[in-house]
């Protein structure tokens, strides 16, 4: 562990009885409270959580089974992109099926993702931070890792599978390709798509960005000695992994989402006649660069460029998938949940995304992990709801959970869990998040948390250059106070308020040392990366 780490975690968190009487005795700016060790703390919100499991009983008497969960999950898509969140033709991509999804359903606005792709599709399945399970990265091209990190993990698909439910992953994985960190080996019943991100897989046939690789055979069979496959590939838990159709062409990339799309839709409409309820995370390969347009999109964009027909393209696939489920009779059966897996990746701009918030992905600032997050479920969600409440995508880990009836109890308790179930702040009319704090981590480092309104920095990732939040910045220390900001006042973060304007700076700080404290008993693991 880093020494900051180390100063951090001084205190040792109080038992749930003690967090509980006080929370009843005496108001506090925490509201949270311990209701296990290995648990994250929860605003205790017990009349909407009644009223919703009421509301869910009462659905499930009437369709006779368990609702289908489906997750739609957009590669490197800024909060701003969406029409919906200030986007759409103002940034030159209109996005009609998104914002009616929004319009239809409930729009977070402090929704948060972690600030790379591998943590973030982790810790969803996980309801771990990236940190506890040491996947705290992208795997790349030649990294040795030196355990599998799934393979004391027990994830979301393995247990909603276990629970009776059919789980299938579509597109991008990006968690690990070798034999036993693949989807199908942790616990997903079927798997189809690519191990990898776009870029990774467009840069051996890409000769105008890669010229030095594509056209030298020596280097380019090195890199395909240790580079990631390049195949779709379909996969079956406890069996059979067939490679099927190889990524040969920048064109061929440009079409993959739709063999994504149709895949999904088809297995909508095979599921929805079977007897299981089902699980389906359908991740985008787009618009994560590098982006090739379909031809199909090509220039339907308003703005024309790759990245924004990139945006068009997964607006039509998730009117088309929605059009599916509506086709199937599963639509009001249907939790759907439409996220973005972190900020826009600046650093290939100008094929990226549009955030207005400070940083970008591989950042903690706002750019970097503050992401859309829409929930829509017909019937169940009240249509044209906004809410500012804090919702961590670790949270999903806990809807699915709730929404399959599988007790924390068969999670593991020599693990910490950082996951909140929050279905009742999705479903309720009126819902209220049950999180009262976000935590941010850049690898191993504790950099940030978001308390209510506040975030405060310990370290923070400055760019050396325009856009370039990853290939040209730093990790630095903030310096003799923490530098704390008001979200409401500053969403851009660029002026602390610290000791100046608000006196809930030790609160928050405090947050942070209490989190540090939960790794003295549940340390994180170390996989190599």
């Amino acid at each position: 562990m880093t020494r900051h780490f180390i100063l951090l975690v001084l205190a040792v968190c109080s038992t749930a009885d003690s967090w509980a009487q006080e929370a009843q005795e005496t108001p506090t700016f925490d509201r949270s409270v311990k209701i296990a060790e290995n648990f994250e703390a929860v605003i205790q919100r017990t009349e909407q959580d009644r009223a919703v499991a009421e509301k869910l009983a009462s659905l499930q008497r009437k369709t006779g089974r368990r609702p289908n969960i489906l997750w739609l999950v957009v590669d490197d898509m800024g909060y701003g992109d969406p029409g919906c969140y200030g986007g759409g033709t103002l940034v030159g991509a209109a996005t009609p099926n998104i914002d009616k999804l929004a319009a239809e359903g409930l729009k977070l606005t402090s929704c948060y993702s972690q600030q790379t792709c591998t943590p973030t599709r982790s810790a969803i399945l996980t309801g771990r931070l990236p940190v506890r399970t040491g996947l705290i990265r992208p795997i790349l091209a030649g990294d040795q890792i030196t355990a599998n990190p799934w393979a004391d993990e027990v994830s979301l698909p393995k247990l909603l599978s276990d629970a009776g439910y059919f789980t299938l992953l579509t597109g991008k994985w990006h968690v690990g390709e070798s034999k036993g960190m693949r989807p199908h080996d942790i616990g997903f019943d079927e798997y189809y798509g690519y191990y990898p991100a776009q870029k990774e897989i467009s840069q051996r046939v890409d000769v105008r960005r890669f010229p030095g690789l594509v056209l030298n055979p020596e280097r380019l069979a090195a890199f395909e000695a240790v580079g990631p496959a390049a195949h779709l590939a379909h996969g079956f838990k406890g069996g059979e992994t067939n490679e099927l159709q190889q990524i040969k062409s920048t064109d061929d990339m440009g079409k993959a989402d739709e063999v994504l799309a149709d895949f999904t839709i088809k297995r909508i409409k095979e599921l929805a006649d079977g007897e299981l309820p089902f699980f389906i995370e359908h991740c985008f390969m787009k618009v994560h660069c590098d982006n090739f347009a379909h031809p199909d999109h090509a220039g339907k964009s308003e703005a024309k460029y790759p990245y924004k027909d990139g945006i068009h393209e997964v607006d039509a696939h998730v009117g088309a998938i929605l059009k599916a489920l509506d086709e199937a009779g599963v639509l009001e059966n249907t939790l759907v949940f439409l996220t973005s897996d972190n900020g826009p990746q600046m650093d290939g701009w100008p094929d990226a995304g549009y955030t207005p918030f400070r940083g970008a992905k591989g950042t903690t600032w706002e750019g970097g992990v503050r992401v859309p997050g829409i929930a829509y479920w017909k019937g169940m969600i009240a249509p044209g709801r906004t809410n500012d409440g804090l919702f961590d995508l670790l949270d999903l880990f806990g809807v699915g959970l709730n929404l399959a009836g599988v007790s924390n109890d068969k999670l593991p308790a020599n693990k910490y869990y950082d996951f909140i179930d929050q279905t009742s702040f999705l479903l309720a009319d009126d819902g209220q998040s049950k999180r009262e704090a976000v935590y941010f981590w850049w690898g191993k480092e504790l950099m940030a948390c978001r308390m209510r309104e506040y975030k405060v920095h310990l370290k923070v990732i400055l760019a050396e250059a325009p856009h370039m939040h990853i290939d040209l910045a730093t990790v630095r220390d903030v310096g003799l106070a923490p530098w704390f900001f008001n979200l409401y006042l500053d969403p851009k973060e660029e002026m602390t308020v610290g000791h100046r304007l608000d006196p809930w700076m030790a609160t928050v700080t405090g947050k942070l040392k209490a989190h540090g404290a939960t790794f003295r008993k549940y340390p994180p693991k170390n996989i190599g990366l």
